[in-house]
């Protein structure tokens, strides 16, 4: 079985700051190839998702925007949310009425979304075969999928081990 997981954000060896900046070399060069306007505003609240490894509400990004000493209303950051679903970049987690990074920019539409419910961590997985067989199944229903998310909650590796 053919998957890409995101990232292994306890894992021995993780470097959180090169996460954060391949994740937003990757934005840029994503936006820059299709023509998409990443403002500073859209790449600070990319980066302040990608801050932790847990999924951000939008007033939790609000509230940081304003540490930072900007001055921003809610539907500034509600647009670039939007902007940054739209462009692949990020990701809505149902659930939790927040969002976390995407590994791949622009990916297909799926998403399975792993939550630890103890730590909070998620981590993002694409399985192209799970995509397939639900776009498979979608065709003999006769419907068209614009949007797929799959979240499993449950206890992550390191929270099992502690």
């Amino acid at each position: 079985m053919s998957r890409h997981a995101a990232h292994q954000p306890h894992s021995h060896g993780h470097d959180h700051a090169a996460c954060i900046a391949d994740a937003l070399t990757a934005a840029e060069t994503h936006c820059s190839n299709t023509g998409a306007k990443l403002t500073p505003i859209r790449r600070r609240v990319l980066e302040l998702i990608w801050q932790s490894h847990k999924p951000a509400g939008a007033y939790d990004l609000l509230a940081q925007l304003g540490g930072d000493g900007q001055k921003v209303a809610p539907p500034t950051v509600y647009r670039a949310l939007d902007f940054l679903v739209e462009q692949g970049l990020v990701h809505r987690v149902e659930s939790l009425n927040a969002f976390i990074g995407c590994t791949e920019p622009g990916h297909a539409v799926q998403q399975e979304i792993f939550i630890c419910r103890q730590c909070g961590t998620a981590t993002e997985i694409n399985d192209p075969e799970l995509g397939a067989r639900i776009q498979q199944d979608a065709r003999a229903l006769g419907f068209q999928v614009e949007r797929q998310a799959i979240e499993v909650v449950g206890i992550c590796r390191d929270c099992r081990v502690l």
